[in-house]
């Protein structure tokens, strides 16, 4: 586990496309309001735009191909052995875009969080804005989860909701709630890297207790970059 004191925490994130939350994470480690490193940044696939955000970070880049692998848990062992020569002490799946083995999961338990456009438990798995307009919704929004086997079932550490406005179409929609998760995927991995937020007993923990819907839902203060209520 690679985090003492005087070091910050160690992240290795894993990625499928274009990366801009990886951009959002290296930015604000940047600005100094993470106290984290990304050591290495996955992907399984060459063309992932992604890669060359972290080249230009200065981050090791690693491809490793799925479609090389007999089975999932062929490729997941392969993936936890490139990912463990890091020590990471979180794993961050940004826009990883495959589904892990139960093994993989296990394995960084309470140290490896998905970030899912929607405001979990609403609107699991694919395709989820063109879901809420079909439904009709008010709201929408982003959660960021500490991962689980069931998909997409975490337990949830953040959230940041996002008005339907009329005339959205999907596209709109997305561009609205991808600015809101790159707020708070850095403050979920700075809540983490405090030792603000962990996972106990498939409960988030906030400050040492179970976190409220209040300090789940994250408040657009750019000058605290806390949570708290509102849209």
């Amino acid at each position: 586990m690679s985090k003492s004191p005087d070091q910050p925490l160690s992240v290795v994130v894993l990625i499928s496309g274009n990366g801009s939350n990886l951009q959002a994470i290296i930015d604000a480690i940047a600005t100094g309001s993470v106290p984290a490193r990304v050591v290495a940044v996955i992907s399984n696939r060459a063309e992932a735009y992604g890669l060359t955000r972290a080249a230009n970070a200065g981050i090791p880049q690693h491809v490793l191909n799925h479609r090389n692998y007999a089975d999932r848990d062929a490729y997941d062992a392969e993936m936890m052995a490139l990912i463990d020569r890091y020590a990471p002490g979180l794993v961050v799946l940004a826009g990883f875009m495959r589904i892990l083995s139960d093994g993989f999961v296990a394995h960084y338990a309470g140290r490896m969080m998905n970030i899912h456009p929607s405001l979990l438990p609403r609107y699991r798995g694919l395709n989820t804005h063109q879901r809420v307009l079909q439904a009709g919704d008010a709201v929408h929004g982003a959660s960021v989860h500490f991962v689980t086997p069931e998909l997409d079932a975490g337990p949830v550490i953040v959230q940041a909701a996002v008005p339907v406005q009329p005339g959205d179409d999907a596209d709109a929609l997305a561009a609205r709630v991808h600015t809101r998760e790159h707020l708070i995927y850095p403050l979920a991995i700075r809540w983490f890297a405090e030792g603000r937020v962990r996972l106990e007993d498939d409960t988030v923990l906030y400050d040492g207790h179970p976190i409220s819907d209040d300090e789940r839902m994250y408040r657009a203060d750019p000058a605290t970059h806390e949570a708290g209520s509102g849209v």
